[in-house]
């Protein structure tokens, strides 16, 4: 732990919330300035265009940005030169001659990526989650940072009649207050953002009712954190607390299933809506009030590609999501797989909220996080599994062999022995022959930031056959 947030741990609440509300003034200064307003009034005129001109407009700056990387960027610059050296004649103006981006090349020396004319030292160094693996460090300039939270601004906030100004809570990763802290406040009040950073590790039974109280008491008009978290709070009604009064509760950083929502919104009384967002700022979308979670044409140019091939999937068929930011000059990230499998709609279909944005159709999960059958199929959202007929709180999935899968989960009172078969007979209705174990556990651990993870597959490390 650095010696910093060690210090942080140590002070009393009065003093956590000075410098948690300092932090918060350094964020809304990258975040927002006097450009936002006309950067999300001009987000929202773009939401008519057509297909033909969103066309247009990304594969203007798409040549923009394949140009900055490939002269001005050494990580790129080195291997246009390499390719040329052997006679190589392929031109990076097209999309297709460029290698795919893993991970592992931008964590190796990310500092290679970063743009000639710009310096680390005047730009907002980022990280990722790290949900699985190292995290990556990411550069971007303010701009960047200022025009993706212009976009959250309008398709997030403003299509729910929510704003940046508004008194909201977060249920986040950040360790707010030490992890062996075991009474409120489980929290820290953060004055120049209004919002309420609500710890996603010290969700359990016994607290519940104090988050629920925190919430009350800062006069919350809207909630975002993990789809896990948000699950945990709405179980605490059946203990008969006192629901706040939310506008909109948003959804992110995990998939959100409908038994989750179904129950958020049963028992928070609100609109429950979902979105999707990456750290590096390549990708982001938002449910509308139609049900679709629409793309964000102007965070990067998407591809979806076959698992086993770097080709293109069907149009509308599930596959490797692959993302060439289209916003961070600082940083460029080109043909970026961002490790999510996808399902892209095709441009002729529409959505009922009248918007031309893309509509994404689906995120089956991580790419690594897929259970592989005998047969080959790759099986992803395994939610129906769980829907709201069992007398489940939460459940998780851990493939161990290619034949053998096991399942944690965590009981209501009114669990018997007869949904025990129900989920072996429904996982085996979906996994065909494979060996499923039943593990019953208080508590489901979350990664390192907090998170939860549905599916976790150990198949690239023991296969058995």
């Amino acid at each position: 732990m650095p010696d910093w947030v060690a210090g942080y741990h140590r002070l009393p609440y009065s003093l956590r919330v000075i410098a948690a509300s300092g932090r918060g003034a350094y964020l809304n200064w990258w975040r927002y300035g006097a450009e936002t307003d006309r950067l999300v009034e001009e987000a929202f005129q773009r939401e008519s265009w057509g297909n033909d001109r969103w066309k247009n407009w990304q594969e203007e700056r798409l040549a923009l940005m394949l140009e900055l990387a490939a002269t001005r960027v050494p990580y790129y610059r080195r291997h246009w030169d390499k390719r040329r050296q052997k006679g190589d004649r392929a031109s990076w103006k097209e999309l297709e001659n460029w290698p795919i981006l893993r991970k592992e090349q931008i964590r190796v020396f990310p500092e290679a990526f970063v743009a000639d004319e710009y310096k680390s030292p005047a730009l907002f160094r980022e990280q990722t989650s790290g949900t699985t693996g190292t995290p990556l460090k990411l550069w971007l300039n303010r701009k960047a940072i200022m025009t993706w939270y212009a976009l959250f601004e309008a398709r997030c906030r403003n299509w729910n009649g929510i704003s940046r100004h508004d008194r909201w809570a977060m249920l986040g990763g950040q360790l707010v207050v030490p992890f062996e802290q075991k009474r409120p406040p489980f929290w820290v009040w953060n004055a120049a953002s209004k919002q309420l950073y609500l710890s996603s590790y010290h969700l359990s039974s016994p607290n519940l009712s104090a988050y629920l109280q925190a919430i009350h008491e800062h006069q919350i008009t809207y909630l975002l954190g993990y789809a896990s978290s948000l699950f945990s709070l709405a179980l605490a009604s059946v203990d008969g607390n006192d629901i706040p009064q939310l506008k909109v509760i948003i959804s992110n950083a995990e998939p959100l299933y409908e038994h989750q929502r179904k129950l958020i919104i049963d028992v928070f009384g609100c609109t429950v809506i979902d979105s999707y967002g990456l750290s590096e700022i390549v990708c982001g979308a938002s449910e509308c009030s139609g049900g679709n979670l629409h793309l964000w044409p102007e965070a990067g140019y998407w591809e979806v590609l076959q698992d086993d091939w770097d080709r293109p999937v069907d149009e509308g068929k599930p596959g490797r999501l692959v993302c060439t930011g289209l916003l961070n000059p600082a940083m460029p990230l080109i043909r970026y797989e961002v490790g999510d499998r996808v399902a892209i709609a095709p441009k002729s279909e529409r959505c009922s909220c009248g918007r031309g944005l893309p509509i994404l159709k689906s995120v089956d999960g991580r790419v690594d996080d897929v259970i592989l059958t005998k047969d080959g199929r790759r099986i992803g959202r395994l939610d129906p599994v769980f829907k709201a007929d069992l007398p489940i709180k939460e459940a998780q999935i851990i493939q161990e062999s290619i034949s053998r899968v096991r399942l944690r989960y965590v009981p209501t009172s009114d669990f018997v022995e007869s949904d025990q078969k129900s989920i072996i007979q429904r996982l085996q209705q979906r996994l065909g022959d494979m060996k499923i174990t039943l593990e019953v556990v208080e508590t489901i651990p979350r990664s390192s930031n907090g998170k939860f993870r549905a599916v976790i597959s150990n198949i690239n490390k023991t296969i058995e056959l």
